[in-house]
């Protein structure tokens, strides 16, 4: 099967309008959406959620189900528009000729038939290849995605696949028909941030051995930078502003595409001298979008009687090339003035330690054959030795991938599991063997969680208001139900809540806002130490900059601790005092977030740095990719716990790194490193990440 060579744009959206039709009314979800693709070349789509890029991607599946409909413009496929097709023309396109990667990777594989089978579905449905043929080349696009032992994984189930290597499969079967276009939608949002960075390495260099056009859907702008040649962004249903990447990062000349670059953390900024600076507002609902600019109740430079006149078209800039922007006033805009800074806040004092932990152990006992009982009993290492200290008003990041530990040894903070060996001092009270129900009402009320998913932790059928009077009443605070009432409409205000949220259900908010609710049922009986699993990840950048902010200005009135467990470092780098990076149980690196930003690093730290997308053209990497997945926790290597994924393993000399645990080495000013490195070694480590132009 060999496919005819096209010249043309392969994808060409033009002045797209998407609506979705409900009882009530028709909802526009994309509208006058034009846009690009040439062969070879990687067009990045990115905006918050419900911008309408996940719409413009099913648009051009021609997938939009019963209610959704193309109400206007058109999607031409290498010249040919995809809206006059039959089903059958269709269905030959899809798959072989255009292919997409979804974000959740288990909702595109069938649990109950080995990944082989899967595979050589592909060709033989839509090329007619035989069996033997087929399993060749899914053999050779296994080995593509850089996957381990590909005659063992054909021969798997999904279920015994890790996240990243059931994506990869995903990535595989996308490609088995080497189609000419690719749609990627957030394909890397569930995964670490070094599987990550593997992935994006991996569909890169499969763009160009194919020769596959992509357009990549994301919110994260520092993966885009790194993946796409052009970037086309999106604010409620509209391209807001599009252009090369180089264009549009640098010379921005849209309001939005400024705003989102200011609500995220670029190397080197102080969350107290240059704090993130959230958008105003909310996104409007598709019903509710304002007469003209649909930015313009959220633009610092709202000009009433222009923006909000008839419809915005889009302008081409002078003398760019392909960059056009979605503004009337463009023109007259100072792109490059200084930041008007807020007020600079100021960080409270780091005061006496609150918590520590001192060489904690936690095991789990599970049967080799857990499925069906009986055989030996296997023992998973979760933690081990874990000493560190926490003080009041600090925030202290944990940093590490999936599976190392930073999640188990925050249900035993919580009382949630029970430590093997070792203890929890809360001011120096051990609760690290005391479960939650046995622990004193103080106890559970000062040390509380932010979880990583709001739609997770609030009661569906319980107002906002009820929620968290219900925390207040458990922790015994108020001596009546009115001035339970009073004390949680306060909590609202401290989390930047309208009162009347109150007596609104958690189906009415935002992701954002649930997110405060959490946080302020957090804070309902004024906890000291605030344990915070991943509280931004599940959120837009710009409700990040929010939540994040918000968590700082809480910290800074009640001195509190911040137990900030992350695997996305740039925004550990903004927030945190001090960092402590885990590895399979290990604390492999604990110092200052100065100390452990620039070298000498553990190599997983270094590793880890590296993998971080970085949304600034000025910065300049070292490139260093993990190979292999994260041991088990069950089986871990012998000796140190990295040795298995090490780059400097080589270096050290006699087998060390595989005979023996290296121990904890205090360097200059505290900071502790976890390696079999010399001094000398650590001596030549070279930055990972370099500004290359002074940031302003």
């Amino acid at each position: 099967m060999v496919k005819e060579k096209y010249d043309g744009p392969i994808l060409e959206i033009d002045k797209l309008s998407i609506s979705f039709f409900t009882r009530l009314r028709e909802i526009p979800a994309v509208m006058d959406f034009s846009a690009s693709v040439m062969p070879g070349e990687a067009l990045g789509l990115v905006g918050e959620s419900g911008c309408g890029k996940s719409t413009v991607a099913l648009g051009v599946m021609q997938d939009l189900g019963k209610n959704g409909r193309i109400v206007g413009g058109s999607i031409k496929f290498k010249g040919r528009d995809l809206g006059e097709m039959s089903d059958d023309e269709l269905r030959d396109i899809r798959g072989s000729e255009i292919a997409m990667i979804y974000q959740e990777p288990m909702a595109s594989l069938n649990p109950a038939m080995r990944i082989g089978k899967q595979l050589m579905e592909v060709p033989m449905i839509h090329a007619g290849m035989s069996e033997k043929d087929a399993y060749d080349r899914a053999l050779q696009v296994v080995t593509d995605v850089k996957l381990p032992d590909p005659e063992r994984i054909l021969k798997a189930y999904p279920h015994q696949l890790s996240g990243g290597q059931q994506q990869r499969i995903v990535i595989a079967m996308a490609l088995m028909s080497e189609p000419s276009l690719l749609i990627l939608d957030e394909p890397t949002t569930a995964l670490d941030v070094t599987v990550e960075a593997a992935v994006v390495e991996l569909v890169k260099d499969l763009g160009k051995k194919y020769g596959t056009s992509m357009l990549f859907i994301s919110h994260n702008l520092g993966l885009v930078l790194e993946t796409c040649d052009r970037i086309c962004v999106m604010y409620s249903g509209e391209a807001v502003e599009r252009g090369s990447i180089e264009d549009v990062f640098d010379e921005m000349q849209h309001p939005y595409t400024q705003a989102l670059f200011r609500s995220i953390p670029l190397p080197g900024a102080d969350k107290n001298a240059r704090p993130l600076i959230a958008i105003p507002g909310n996104f409007p609902l598709p019903h509710e979008r304002p007469p003209g600019c649909n930015f313009g109740p959220r633009c610092d430079y709202f000009e009433a009687g222009r923006c909000d006149q008839g419809t915005i078209p889009m302008s081409v800039i002078g003398g760019e090339d392909r960059h056009h922007t979605r503004c009337v006033k463009y023109d007259e805009i100072d792109w490059n003035a200084p930041l008007e800074l807020a007020a600079t806040k100021t960080k409270g004092e780091v005061g006496d330690v609150v918590l520590k932990m001192d060489k904690l152990k936690k095991y789990y006992k599970v049967a080799a054959n857990a499925m069906f009982g009986g055989g030996d009993t296997k023992v998973v290492k979760a933690n081990e030795e874990l000493t560190f200290e926490a003080r009041e008003s600090e925030t202290l990041a944990i940093v590490g991938e999936s599976g190392c530990g930073k999640s188990t040894f925050a249900k035993v903070l919580m009382g949630l599991e029970t430590a093997t060996e070792g203890q929890v001092l809360l001011d120096n009270q051990n609760i690290g063997d005391v479960p939650i129900e046995k622990r004193s009402t103080k106890n559970v009320a000062d040390v509380q969680m932010v979880f990583q998913n709001p739609f997770d932790t609030l009661n569906p059928s319980m107002t906002v208001g009820r929620q968290i009077v219900r925390a207040l009443e458990i922790f015994r605070i108020g001596n009546n139900e009115k001035d339970r009432w009073q004390r949680m409409l306060e909590l609202l205000d401290l989390v930047k809540l309208p009162r009347e949220f109150a007596t609104r259900m958690p189906r009415q908010l935002s992701g954002g806002q649930k997110q405060r609710v959490g946080i302020a049922r957090a804070f309902a009986g004024d906890a000291r130490i605030v344990v915070a699993d991943e509280p931004v990840s599940a959120l837009d950048v710009s409700v990040q900059a929010a939540v994040t902010d918000l968590l700082m200005e809480i910290q800074r009135q009640h001195k509190t601790t911040l137990l900030f467990i992350s695997h996305d470092l740039s925004i550990v780098r903004y927030l945190s005092d001090r960092v402590m990076v885990m590895y399979l149980g290990h604390v492999v690196e604990l110092g200052s977030t100065d100390q452990v930003f620039s070298p000498p690093y553990h190599p997983y730290t270094e590793a880890l740095l590296s993998a971080v997308p970085i949304a600034d053209t000025r910065v300049k990497k070292k490139h260093i990719v993990l190979e292999g997945d994260i041991p088990s926790a069950m089986n871990p290597p012998p000796g140190c716990p990295f040795q298995t994924r090490c780059r400097w393993k080589s270096q050290v000399p006699g087998n060390l790194c595989e005979r023996e645990v290296p121990p904890q080495r205090t360097m200059a000013d505290g900071h502790q490193i976890k390696c079999h490195l010399s001094d000398a070694q650590f001596s030549e480590m070279e930055p990972v990440i370099e500004i290359t132009v002074a940031a302003e």
